[in-house]
């Protein structure tokens, strides 16, 4: 049984740093690229950073400059530095897997190819 969980999340002022960790279970990452996704109450879903197997990055422009994602494969642990926390990052934060094969340089935006999700795990940054 394939679980991912993330951890990480809280309460922030504006301008503070937080780091989200997703630890899977039952999958192997170096088979997968992986990405952060966020969703605000009203809003749709967005990508947020993803990583390929290889360690190659994309990134939000909303992000960029302020987020880093990586992984530690021997861990099975992906990561989510956030710095410069803004209000309109509050969201939860979910982290997700998809098959290596369908993913193209520095992991895929597109949610179709992600077939494990974790719960999620919130981020308040308030002003």
């Amino acid at each position: 049984q394939v679980q991912l969980v993330e951890s990480g999340g809280g309460s922030v002022q504006a301008g503070g740093s937080l780091r989200l960790s997703c630890v899977g279970s039952g999958l192997t990452y170096s088979s997968y690229c992986l990405g952060w996704f966020r969703q605000a109450p009203g809003k749709e879903r967005e990508g947020v950073a993803t990583i390929d197997k290889d360690g190659n990055t994309n990134y939000a422009n909303a992000v960029k400059g302020r987020f880093t994602i990586s992984q530690d494969t021997a861990k099975n642990t992906l990561y989510l530095q956030m710095n410069s926390l803004k209000p309109e990052d509050t969201a939860m934060y979910r982290c997700a897997a998809a098959p290596d094969y369908w993913c193209p340089r520095g992991g895929s935006w597109s949610v179709r190819y992600y077939v494990y999700w974790g719960q999620g795990t919130q981020v308040t940054v308030s002003s």
